[in-house]
């Protein structure tokens, strides 16, 4: 898909991807009482499948499915849908256990944690600048966990294991950003996204029958809802992607913890405190640095 450099398109398709994957948080939030996480993972890969199909056509014209499928590094290709899926996994358990905001905040830790791991896996070093934006970062982390009560005793055990899950979210979803920018080297992305699909929604359906619950007719809509809104957030974002520069674009998806911070308290009455935003603001903060620094460093040659 070409570059258009219209950057307006551009923001104007990232802030409405960013408005529809919060809202199928909000839904997936709905049904997480009685439909288990692997059965929603289910439904919203599945249901991506023909999205990236449709992508695939747009930008391999000529190209066919077999031969988009063809490469020599499938190895590689099933661990970043294991470390996808296993992110996935942690994002959506982590909507069952947290406010939507509180959620929002920590699973956009990625940054952090893509900078943490590329010193013993990439054997970058991290100067002062990005070392103390991670600081800045985990300082965010624990002003949340302070607004939750972890520091005084009143921090119960459910929303522990929502920090914890989120927070695995976060390494999980750097994994899988290392293994992109790895493959990404001698892969089209057109492939690698396809891969992806197509095996995260297999590791779904191997687990499915195991979970399995039968959905009522309205749970049933919901599971169909989320498919959708995750397949046309995912045509928004392909798009904006497409029409302005990847670090031209990437501040205005942290309008998801805006998005959420409205759609919580609309569906659910959740309306987070002080210390929740900002603690918030400073994992923005930290992770808006750390690609400034990025594309500083990109632009020098390092």
């Amino acid at each position: 898909m070409p570059l258009r450099h219209d950057m307006r398109r551009g923001v104007l398709l990232m802030l409405a991807a960013c408005a529809l994957f919060t809202l199928m948080s909000a839904v997936i939030k709905l049904l997480g009482d009685r439909i288990p996480v692997v059965e929603i993972m289910f439904f919203r890969s599945a249901l991506a499948v023909p999205v990236v199909l449709l992508v695939v056509a747009r930008t391999r014209r000529g190209v066919g499915f077999v031969a988009a499928l063809r490469t020599k590094r499938f190895p590689a290709h099933f661990l970043r849908a294991c470390t996808g899926t296993s992110a996935q996994a942690c994002s959506f358990y982590a909507l069952m256990l947290l406010p939507l905001a509180e959620q929002q905040a920590l699973t956009n830790t990625t940054p952090l944690f893509v900078t943490l791991l590329s010193i013993p896996f990439l054997g970058e070093k991290v100067g002062i600048h990005r070392g103390g934006a991670v600081l800045l970062g985990f300082l965010g982390i624990l002003v949340i966990a302070l607004g939750q009560g972890a520091f005084s005793g009143t921090l119960d055990a459910t929303a522990q294991l929502g920090m914890a899950v989120a927070l695995a979210h976060g390494v999980f979803s750097a994994g899988t950003t290392m293994l992109v920018r790895n493959l990404s080297a001698t892969e089209a992305s057109t492939t690698i996204t396809l891969w992806q699909s197509l095996l995260m929604t297999a590791f779904a359906a191997v687990l499915l029958p195991f979970v399995w619950v039968t959905p009522s007719w309205q749970e049933l809509g919901l599971l169909l809802v989320i498919g959708v809104l995750g397949g046309m957030a995912q045509v928004m974002l392909t798009e904006a992607w497409a029409s302005a520069q990847v670090s031209a674009l990437a501040p205005y998806s942290f309008s998801s913890l805006l998005w959420a911070i409205l759609f919580g308290w609309i569906a659910f009455g959740d309306v987070p405190g002080l210390l929740t935003v900002v603690g918030a603001a400073l994992i923005v903060v930290a992770s808006l640095y750390i690609l400034h620094r990025e594309v500083t460093r990109r632009r020098r040659g390092e």
